[in-house]
């Protein structure tokens, strides 16, 4: 699933002005690779530590939204891709707060 969100997120940068590329469109190319990569990285860990992983992963996902409502409101993306996008995000966070609490 993270993955697949940062794959997305890449896709829909596309568009983004060229004077976005070291601004949002950069924010949010980090939010998206700290999402799988946080999970990836924490998967070796004690359950512990991989729970603090997904936090920071989770964290990520939760401020990628935020800049998906800023993209959005300089008309970025559309109102359908970012109503895809979150339906995404909101689908990661609750299984991963779900598997999260498997972990505890």
């Amino acid at each position: 699933m993270g993955m697949e969100l940062a794959t997305t997120v890449f896709d829909l940068m596309i568009n983004f002005p060229n004077e976005e590329k070291f601004g949002l469109a950069s924010q949010m190319n980090r939010c998206a690779i700290s999402i799988p990569s946080n999970i990836a990285e924490g998967s070796s860990r004690t359950n512990k530590s991989f729970s603090h992983f997904l936090d920071i992963a989770l964290g990520s996902s939760f401020e990628l939204q935020t800049q998906l409502l800023l993209a959005n409101s300089k008309k970025y993306i559309s109102d359908n891709e970012l109503s895809y996008i979150e339906d995404k995000l909101e689908e990661f966070q609750k299984a991963t707060m779900s598997f999260q609490n498997t972990l505890n």
